[in-house]
């Protein structure tokens, strides 16, 4: 095989490193998966384009080899919402969820600013009622 060659079907695959990450071979694999599944299910669900794309997003991700986190987690939330409800694929999404979360949690946010000592914390209010119903907290 060509020198050349080599390099190209090695990127293909995600492996474009010394140390590859086997990460991004399992979320290969579960978003093929699931491409599979999602083709071969024959009831019409009105988000199918979507969610095409979406793995198809995961999947381009996944060959790069190092996956944004918070695109991850994105194309996942998009493509749960077009197929969650379909309970044959339900496994197969569980797969992809779980490579996902395999890359770990999103950046941290800023901790919440501190309250200081004695100072009043406003309490959610329940059930649509409140001030703007004229009542007090």
């Amino acid at each position: 095989m060509a020198e050349g060659a080599v390099v190209v079907e090695e990127e293909r695959a995600g492996h474009s490193g010394e140390n590859p990450d086997p990460r991004v071979g399992e979320l290969g694999a579960a978003v093929s998966r699931l491409r599979r599944e999602l083709a071969g299910h024959p009831a019409p669900l009105p988000d199918r384009d979507a969610a095409e794309d979406e793995l198809a997003a995961l999947d381009a991700m996944a060959r790069a080899g190092q996956p944004d986190v918070s695109r991850l987690r994105r194309s996942l939330l998009l493509v749960a919402g077009a197929v969650g409800s379909v309970s044959a694929l339900a496994p197969a999404l569980g797969a992809v969820r779980t490579a996902v979360d395999s890359f770990g949690g999103l950046p941290e946010q800023a901790p919440a600013p501190a309250v200081p000592d004695g100072a009043e914390v406003p309490r959610p209010r329940e059930g649509g009622r409140g001030a703007a119903n004229g009542e007090r907290a």
